[in-house]
């Protein structure tokens, strides 16, 4: 399986708990850190939750373990390490403040709305 068809997943993961502002940017060309960063924003702790838990379970059926998770009793913002995916679920509150967008504007955001 690809990073991007990694992405695609957990992006879509994301959207099936109704998670808000779904990004994913493609930054590989511009970091060695991963090749894709999805972002989202939940409205609540427990849909924060929600989410990163519909992330792990999706992506683990597809046969893709997690291989770091942090902030997972953080009221504000998960962090799940795919070592080629990172996905970010934040509260609105801690996403406008990272502001991770702006972080990674070097980066070409993929267009995902035909799965979401």
């Amino acid at each position: 399986m690809t990073s991007l068809e990694t992405a695609r997943i957990a992006a879509k993961a994301l959207s099936d708990k109704k998670g808000l502002d779904i990004r994913v940017i493609r930054i590989n060309d511009i970091s060695v850190l991963a090749d894709y960063m999805v972002i989202a924003t939940g409205t609540s702790s427990t849909q924060v939750k929600a989410m990163s838990d519909n992330v792990e379970y999706e992506l683990d059926k597809a046969g893709i373990s997690v291989s770091h998770i942090e902030g997972y009793r953080s009221n504000s913002w998960i962090l799940m390490d795919y070592i080629d995916v990172i996905v970010h679920v934040f509260m609105e509150e801690a996403r406008n403040f990272y502001d991770l967008e702006r972080l990674w504007k070097d980066g070409e955001i993929i267009d995902v709305s035909d799965i979401l």
